[in-house]
């Protein structure tokens, strides 16, 4: 009796279990879905007085935050290790200049990265895992809005701001897979990436100063994953 009140307690307990899907050496992991691309605060100063407006001096260099479309691709190298390419469509950002009404600029860039995770359980439901790697990020076009405008009203002459078009950096993650079956799973990350680049102001076509912006974004990722 007692043996057989012990077979029906495993049973309903192995009932209940969430069963589990190993990630295996081959597989391919590929997630879909938005990232909140979150730039630090500060992220540098430009000398406004170089452009001849004076009194306004040395200005704060702010960049917004913004969500878009996200998704990667893993190659599992072994249960563990696996290759990550992270990939998104353009994201476009606002950037702000203390002294200068609005938004001086837009400046829109593509981050790939590309890293080494470590999974700590890939037999479980929840599978955490970290991961490391190189950061290259394209800035694809910056456009003059309504505060670089006031400036040129103020100058009497064009003012621009341009942006390098290329930041290469480190990145680093954290996040887990949520199994749902042996084909789909959710994921959550969040990432750091060392994203910098140069903001020049531009008066009349001429060069008259240069800010380092540090982004070095915090990015929140929620993506619908498929395994194949």
């Amino acid at each position: 009796m007692r043996t057989f009140a012990s077979t029906l307690a495993l049973a309903a307990a192995l009932g209940l279990a969430a069963p589990a899907y190993a990630h295996e050496a081959g597989d391919w992991l590929v997630r879909f879905g938005g990232s909140n691309i979150d730039p630090k605060s500060d992220n540098g100063s430009l000398d406004l007085t170089a452009a001849g407006l004076e009194g306004v001096a040395v200005q704060d260099v702010n960049v917004d935050s913004q969500i878009g479309v996200t998704f990667n691709i893993t190659y599992m190298y072994t249960a563990n290790l696996g290759i990550e390419l992270l990939a998104a469509l353009p994201y476009e950002h606002d950037i702000e200049v203390a002294g200068l009404p609005g938004t001086a600029a837009t400046v829109t860039h593509l981050p790939p990265t590309l890293s080494l995770q470590y999974h700590f359980m890939p037999d479980a439901v929840f599978q955490p895992y970290v991961g490391a790697g190189l950061n290259l990020t394209w800035f694809l076009d910056d456009s003059k809005e309504e505060g670089l405008v006031a400036a040129d009203g103020l100058l009497g002459a064009t003012t621009g701001l341009d942006v390098d078009s290329t930041s290469v950096g480190l990145a680093a993650q954290v996040g887990f897979d949520y199994i749902v079956n042996d084909t789909w799973f959710i994921n959550f990350d969040v990432r750091w990436i060392d994203i910098s680049t140069d903001a020049t102001l531009t008066v009349d076509g001429a060069d008259f100063s240069t800010a380092k912006v540090d982004i070095d974004p915090i990015v929140y990722g929620l993506h619908i994953g498929y395994r194949f």
